[in-house]
């Protein structure tokens, strides 16, 4: 076993979700090597062709993740290893914290033929296809946008993809309404958590309008400029927003997950051409760090606060 591969513990967690041995045109080759080498260029962000040659040919180990990516089977497998955290009680479910990073997106993630739109008879458009494929112009050049909500124990609970130039408020209420963990032994799955903390960025009257209805407390500052905007309107403007600023220190959990996922080179900078694929990419970052969760944790900051390197 290489550094960054899968432990045999981390390997008897995932094993039971994947596809069957037998696929389109034969049998799957070794999931296991495969699933390795994808995290070796997740990890190290190199070129698909310069794989080492111990985890087969590279062009299996691109077209499968591709196929993964398309199909919606990373996302099926990030849900899964959700739920036996969430049924083992793995989850904090108290504090949910939202936030977002801008990732550059190399030259060679430009470039991507237009796709036009789906036509009866022809193959269906890969999950999460964007039209514009989620990079976006800056000063900077062209960046792609991740929308992060993650748990008190700096697992990510949804993931969202957009251009780089668009803006925070606008994307809460899509990446909450896929925050989707099932439930094993039956029932609805849960959706709502009973907190979430997002800085100013996030603070609009949608938003909070949003929550509201769901029953959802938050905890996001105001802006001084919509502080002042409701004291201009007098009794129109509504009361003040409450502020709870012992939650507030909490969301510093949501950028060390940032951290963590960004970890990955192929992450911190976006290689992939493809919306659906990049997207991808990103879920297996966030597979591999519910992986390797620590088994047992009861409380959400213990793993941290012990010092373990597996956390």
């Amino acid at each position: 076993m290489g550094r960054g591969d899968l432990s045999d513990a981390e390997w008897a967690r995932l094993k039971p979700y994947l596809p069957g041995n037998v696929g389109r045109g034969g049998r799957w080759k070794c999931h296991r090597r495969v699933i390795n080498g994808i995290l070796f260029r997740l990890r190290t962000g190199i070129p698909w062709r310069d794989l080492p040659s111990r985890f087969g040919k590279w062009q299996t180990i691109y077209d499968r993740h591709r196929r993964w990516s398309a199909d919606g089977t990373w996302e099926m497998l990030l849900r899964a290893v959700q739920a036996d955290a969430d049924a083992q009680r793995r989850i904090d479910w108290s504090m949910v914290s939202v936030d977002s990073t801008i990732c550059r997106a190399h030259q060679h993630a430009a470039g991507a033929r237009h796709r036009a739109p789906t036509v009866p008879g022809r193959r269906a458009r890969p999950a999460r296809h964007r039209d514009d494929e989620g990079l976006g112009r800056s000063r900077g050049g062209l960046t792609t946008k991740i929308h992060v909500v993650g748990e008190g124990g700096l697992r990510p609970l949804a993931l969202l993809i957009t251009p780089g130039q668009w803006g925070d408020a606008p994307q809460m209420i899509p990446v909450l309404e896929r925050v989707r963990v099932p439930r094993p032994k039956g029932g609805h799955p849960r959706t709502r958590p009973d907190h979430l903390s997002g800085d100013r960025a996030y603070s609009s009257r949608r938003n909070r309008r949003y929550l509201r209805r769901r029953q959802i407390k938050h905890t996001i500052p105001e802006p001084r400029n919509q502080q002042a905007n409701r004291l201009r309107r007098g009794s129109r403007g509504g009361r003040p927003t409450s502020f709870e600023k012992a939650r507030y220190v909490r969301r510093n959990e949501v950028e060390r997950l940032i951290g963590k996922l960004k970890i990955n080179r192929a992450v911190a900078t976006r290689f992939d051409k493809r919306a659906y694929v990049f997207y991808g990419t990103v879920t297996v970052a966030a597979i591999h760090l519910w992986l390797r969760a620590c088994p047992v944790r009861q409380k959400a900051r213990s793993c941290v606060r012990s010092g373990l390197s597996d956390c």
